[in-house]
């Protein structure tokens, strides 16, 4: 199915969301690929995954380059996030589209709470928390991301920052790589989901939203420092509360309706 040229700015604007933020690009995805592009819920969560770890994947090399990425971290948080995003896609299964997609707004409108509340962080004498804390919070976040598709970053972040120890600059670029390892580890489960609900995936779609995506990741990152980032993060919190009521508009009273 060809993609409209209308959904391309919305596939930019997810790089661009995981560009300058190191978050929200999963957040965008989902909208995009369902209302813009009219994916069905199931295919457009496990397409989600496979766009975000991509673009995440490819984003954070230039922080690679720079050295910004605390591996540390990485492992702390990013190997329970696999086992908990395998374990949402798995729980998947059981669950509709629509009431997935009512949780997504859910999450969305989390999100607009965590993008909106001030860190109130002092980088020089924060003392990072203890690992299994870290890990456990990597689980719960990995179990979200494979349940709704997404990757994550408006949560890994603060808790990088917060709970890690991390400066700002360092949690975005550490983040990127941890949404990337817990995509590919959904995305991968998703598959069989898919196939089981004779379900595919429509490739030619998917490299090009993800190819969007990485132009606007580079564009992001250019823009980062010269915007400054709480104001960044405010407008997005808007943007996302505004989504987030959308979609529990169109899809929560339906999907209330098949439960009952």
């Amino acid at each position: 199915m060809p993609v409209s040229v209308f959904a391309w700015p919305g596939a930019i604007a997810i790089g661009v969301s995981l560009g300058l933020l190191g978050s929200g690009g999963s957040i965008l995805t989902v909208p995009v690929l369902v209302y813009l592009i009219g994916q069905n819920e199931k295919v457009a969560i496990a397409g989600s995954l496979f766009i975000v770890g991509s673009v995440a994947l490819v984003g954070s090399m230039q922080y690679l380059r720079a050295r910004l990425i605390d591996w540390r971290n990485v492992v702390i948080f990013g190997i329970p996030g696999m086992a908990g995003t395998y374990l949402g896609a798995v729980s998947a299964a059981y669950v509709s589209g629509l009431v997935q997609l009512s949780l997504f707004a859910v999450v969305m409108l989390l999100a607009s709470y965590m993008m909106l509340r001030p860190l109130h962080l002092d980088e020089s004498s924060h003392a990072p928390r203890e690992s299994w804390k870290i890990a456990t919070d990597g689980l719960l976040v990995g179990v979200m991301t494979g349940l709704v598709g997404v990757g994550g970053g408006f949560l890994i972040v603060p808790a990088l920052a917060l709970l890690g120890g991390l400066s700002m600059h360092r949690a975005v670029a550490t983040s990127l790589v941890i949404i990337a390892l817990k995509s590919f580890s959904g995305f991968y489960k998703y598959l069989d989901v898919l196939d089981k609900q004779n379900l595919a995936l429509d490739w030619q779609t998917l490299m090009l939203v993800t190819g969007l995506g990485v132009a606007g990741s580079f564009a992001g990152a250019k823009i980062a420092h010269r915007v400054p980032h709480h104001k960044l993060k405010q407008g997005f919190g808007v943007f996302l509360i505004v989504m987030g009521i959308y979609i529990l508009y169109r899809s929560l009273p339906e999907a209330l309706g098949i439960a009952a």
